[in-house]
């Protein structure tokens, strides 16, 4: 029987890491050109980096999320071996897949903190191209947000099935 302790924790803190997530992709950094009439310069001033912090969050925590599926279900290659029955079947394609969702909700989360860091600190002179003030791409945190959604419910039914898998295993 799977355990509904660990299914409530990990769904906390899925929920947690969604909204962390969700926040980032809100409040992700905006850049505005300054012109410095003093100095002769155009140079890109950034306001809040507090979406960096979000994803970073929201990283960890489904890290936090993946590490307790696997340790309670021996990342599914540790252990006794299961009988070939229809949910190890489901277990094996579903680890898969939870797999491949994490990966991609934690490489979306953390290009995404990385590149709201980024900030240019390229001046230009009056009269000249106005500088390039790079911020990140509108959607990369919300497809992190849209994938960590996807890993948290398929990292769920997984962990169901390999629990169905392991009480119809018949040590020999």
């Amino acid at each position: 029987m799977a355990s509904k302790l660990l299914l409530i924790s990990v769904f906390v803190l899925d929920l947690i890491a969604f909204g962390l997530a969700v926040a980032a992709e809100q409040r992700r950094s905006t850049a505005k050109i300054v012109e410095d009439s003093e100095i002769n310069y155009n140079y890109c001033v950034y306001d809040s980096d507090i979406a960096t912090s979000y994803g970073v969050g929201a990283f960890f925590i489904l890290m936090a999320s993946q590490a307790l599926i696997m340790l309670a279900s021996r990342c599914f290659c540790c252990g006794k071996a299961l009988n070939p029955t229809g949910p190890r079947a489901w277990a094996v394609i579903l680890f898969i897949f939870c797999w491949l969702f994490f990966l991609v909700a934690e490489i979306c989360l953390l290009a995404g903190s990385v590149r709201n860091a980024y900030h240019t600190k390229y001046r230009t002179i009056f009269g000249e191209q106005p500088p390039s003030c790079e911020t990140v791409r509108k959607g990369v945190f919300g497809a992190g947000a849209a994938f960590v959604l996807l890993t948290a419910i398929v990292n769920k039914l997984y962990y169901i099935c390999y629990s169905n898998a392991s009480e119809n295993r018949h040590d020999l």
